[in-house]
C-alpha cells in the first residue's frame, strides 16, 4: 500500500474528501464510492489522502482493510484520522487509539483540542492533561514506527482567546514528534491578513513544522490556505471540489493550480496538473453531484468567452483575456455564442468547431445577424452548441443540413375516469425517397414524440439506437405571462461517447421540444458520419 515517492517531502498536498468532505449535506460515501475516489485522487498524485476514522464507524474500518487489498497507490499514502487518547487513561490502553494502528495506515492524523475553552467544557479535562494527552498520544504512535500529524482543532479561535496555550499545544505535539501540527480554521471565520499573521507568529515562536486545514464559511479558504503557505506553512489541507461540511473547505484543485503556476512549486508528479479537470469532474460523478460550472479552472465556463470585445482580443491573443493556457490544467477555451457576439466570436467558435470560414466577412456578418435575431425570438446557443453548429452551417452551405423532412406530427394526452394517463404520438416525415408512419407512446408528450421519430428513423438510421436523451430543461421566457408565454427547451443527448445540447423555442413547450428533438437526431447523425438525404 506504500507509495513511491517521487517529490521530496517539502511541501505536502493533503486530501481529506473522503473524512471532512463526506460530511457535506447531500453526500453519502459507500465503501465503493470511497475506493473510487482514492484511487482518483491517488492518479491526480496527491501525497496523502485522509481515509477516514477507522474503529469510530464500520464503513470506515471497511475501507482500510479493503484499500490494503485491493489499491496499490502509485503516489499517495492512506491516512488513518482519530483522537488524542482519552483524559485519564494512556495512548497504549485506548482502543481508538489501537483501531489506528490496527488500519495498516503508515501515516495517522491526530485531532487535537488547541482551545482552552473547548477542553474544559468539551473534554471536561485539564489544560494539563490535555497536553499530556497531545504527547502521549503522539509519542505512542511514533514508537510504533507511524508518522504522525497532529490537527489543532479551533486554532485561530483559540489563539484569539489564549494564544500562549494555543501556542503550547503545538510545542506539546512538534516534541512528541509530530511530523506536521496544522493549524486549522475549523469554524471558517478567519481572513487572509488573519491567518498569515498568526502562521507566521506562530511558526517563529514554536519552530514546528505548520499545516493549514480552513474552512470556507467567510468565502476564503483558498485564499487563506495560500496565505498560510506565504506565512510559512508546508503542509495544506484541501477537498475535492471544495466539499466539506456548512460551505466546505479549501478546494483541491484551485490550491494546487496556484501552487504549481503561481507559485512555481512542483506540489504533484510531472505531467499530472493536466489531469485536474477531468479528475474533478470524474469525483463529482461518484459523490453524484453536478460539477460546477464556474468553478476556478475546471469548471466549463472557467475559460468560456461570451462578450465581442473579449473575443476580438482573444482571435489576437489569447492571453490577453485568460491568466493561464486552460490546456495546463485539462480543461479548454470556449467561445459562447450570443447576441453579444460579433465577428471575432462566430470565426473563433467555427474555428472550434472544425469550420473554416475562410475569411467570409459576408457570411460572418450573415450568422452575427442570425444569431441576434434568433436570441432576440428567446433562442439561447450559448448552452446548444449543436444547434449553433448546424445554423452556422446551413449558413455556410445555403441551405439547412437534411437528413429526413417532416410531413406532420401530433402529440396526444388523454386523462381517463380511472385518473390514468395515456400519451401517444404520431409522426410523418420522408427518409431516403420512402414516406414512414410511426406511433408510439411515452410517458409524457415530449417522451412520447421522441420514441416516435425513433421508430421512424431507425430503420433506415441504425446509428441512432446509440443515442439516449440525458437531460431536458424547459423555462418560460420573461416577457409574456400565463399561457401565451414563449417556452424555451434544452435537450443533451449522448451516443455514448460524447454529449451535445439543442434548443427550441415556440409557443407552447411540446412545439418547442419537437425542434430541439430535430435538432439533437441531425447532429448526431452528422457525428455519426452520416452522409444527409440527397
Amino acid at each position: 500500500m506504500t507509495a513511491p515517492s517521487e517529490l521530496d517531502d517539502s511541501f505536502h498536498v493533503f486530501d481529506t474528501t473522503l473524512r471532512d468532505g463526506a460530511q457535506r449535506e447531500g453526500i453519502n460515501l459507500t465503501v465503493a464510492d470511497k475506493l473510487a475516489i482514492a484511487r482518483h485522487l491517488d492518479d491526480f498524485g496527491v501525497g496523502f489522502i485522509e481515509g477516514g476514522w477507522p474503529g469510530a464507524n464500520p464503513r470506515d474500518t471497511e475501507f482500510f482493510a479493503r484499500a490494503r487489498e485491493e489499491i496499490e497507490f502509485q503516489h499517495a499514502q492512506l491516512v488513518a484520522f482519530g483522537s488524542t487518547r482519552r483524559a485519564g487513561a494512556t495512548a497504549a490502553e485506548d482502543h481508538q487509539v489501537r483501531a489506528l494502528l490496527e488500519s495498516g495506515a503508515e501515516v495517522i492524523t491526530l485531532v487535537a483540542k488547541s482551545h482552552d475553552r473547548h477542553v474544559e467544557l468539551a473534554l471536561r479535562t485539564t489544560l494539563d492533561e490535555n497536553l499530556a494527552m497531545v504527547a502521549d498520544t503522539v509519542c505512542h504512535l511514533k514508537a510504533q514506527g507511524r508518522r504522525v500529524f497532529v490537527d489543532c482543532e479551533h486554532f485561530f479561535d483559540g489563539y484569539r482567546a489564549n494564544p500562549e496555550y494555543a501556542k503550547a499545544v503545538v510545542r506539546a505535539a512538534s516534541e512528541a514528534g509530530a511530523d506536521v501540527v496544522v493549524l486549522c480554521d475549523t469554524n471558517g471565520g478567519m481572513l487572509p491578513a488573519q491567518i498569515q499573521a498568526v502562521v507566521a507568529t506562530v511558526l517563529a515562536d514554536t519552530g514546528a513544522r505548520l499545516g493549514i486545514h480552513a474552512q470556507d464559511d467567510t468565502g476564503c479558504a483558498v485564499a487563506n490556505t495560500l496565505a498560510a503557505v506565504d506565512a510559512g506553512a508546508t503542509h495544506v489541507q484541501c477537498t475535492a471540489n471544495g466539499y466539506g461540511e456548512r460551505v466546505g473547505n479549501a478546494n483541491l484543485f484551485p490550491v494546487v493550480a496556484a501552487l504549481e503556476l503561481k507559485y512555481g512549486k512542483e506540489v504533484l508528479p510531472e505531467g499530472r496538473l493536466r489531469e485536474m479537470t477531468r479528475i474533478s469532474h470524474a469525483i463529482a460523478e461518484v459523490v453524484n453531484l453536478t460539477p460546477s460550472t464556474h468553478q476556478p479552472y475546471v469548471g466549463v465556463s472557467a475559460f468560456a468567452h461570451k462578450a465581442g470585445l473579449h473575443a476580438s482580443a482573444i482571435k489576437v491573443d489569447p492571453d490577453l483575456y485568460q491568466h493561464i493556457d486552460p490546456q495546463l490544467v485539462g480543461n479548454t477555451m470556449r467561445m459562447l455564442v450570443s447576441d453579444m457576439a460579433g465577428r471575432a466570436s462566430i470565426e473563433l467558435k467555427g474555428k472550434e468547431l472544425g469550420i473554416d470560414l475562410g475569411g467570409d466577412r459576408e457570411l460572418v456578418g450573415r450568422v452575427v445577424e442570425r444569431v441576434k435575431e434568433r436570441e432576440l425570438a428567446g433562442y439561447t446557443y450559448e448552452a446548444a452548441d449543436a444547434s449553433f453548429e448546424l445554423l452556422l452551417r446551413a449558413e455556410a452551405e445555403g441551405e439547412p443540413l437534411k437528413y429526413f423532412d417532416v410531413e406532420s406530427w401530433r402529440a396526444i394526452t388523454e386523462d381517463r375516469p380511472d385518473g390514468s394517463h395515456a400519451n401517444e404520438a404520431t409522426v410523418k416525415l420522408w427518409a431516403k425517397g420512402e414516406r414512414i408512419v410511426a406511433t408510439a407512446e411515452g410517458n409524457g408528450p415530449v417522451n412520447a414524440l421522441d420514441r416516435s421519430l425513433r421508430v421512424a428513423l431507425e430503420k433506415i438510421y441504425p446509428e441512432l439506437a446509440k443515442l439516449d436523451l440525458v437531460d431536458y430543461k424547459v423555462r418560460i421566457l420573461e416577457g409574456v405571462h400565463g399561457t401565451q408565454s414563449t417556452t424555451r427547451v434544452l435537450i443533451s443527448t449522448t451516443d455514448g461517447t460524447g454529449e451535445w445540447s439543442t434548443v427550441g423555442v415556440a409557443e407552447n413547450v411540446i412545439a418547442a421540444s419537437w425542434q430541439a428533438l430535430e435538432d439533437a437526431y441531425t447532429y448526431g447523425l452528422l457525428r455519426a458520419g452520416v452522409e444527409p438525404a440527397e
